[in-house]
């Protein structure tokens, strides 16, 4: 199984709509890949490391997929509709990751 990351950096004055991309974005993406979106969990930054500190990141997704070739086949289609619909809910530039999971 393979899981895609994506962070959004907390940057002072960046905007980022939660509920859109909890209501809109996310759904959209899980519609769009079908079944090699096994499921998808959401983020939203709380604070850092210390207390009362700021979180490193305002958001974060991870979507999970049997394989890296099932996630590739189902996203490569829909990668502009996606990436598009981006600027609708942040002007942060993500931090994405595609791992796979060895345990747990």
């Amino acid at each position: 199984m393979i899981k895609m990351s994506v962070y959004y950096p907390a940057a002072g004055g960046s905007k980022f709509d939660h509920d859109y991309y909890r209501t809109s974005h996310m759904p959209l993406i899980q519609e769009r890949l079908g079944d090699a979106c096994l499921r998808y969990e959401i983020e939203k930054g709380l604070a850092g490391r210390e207390p009362g500190s700021a979180p490193q990141f305002v958001a974060a997704c991870h979507i999970y997929s049997p394989t890296l070739g099932t996630f590739q086949e189902a996203f490569a289609p829909h990668r502009a509709e996606i990436v598009a619909d981006v600027a609708n809910y942040t002007d942060i530039a993500p931090i994405v990751q595609i791992s796979e999971i060895v345990g747990g």
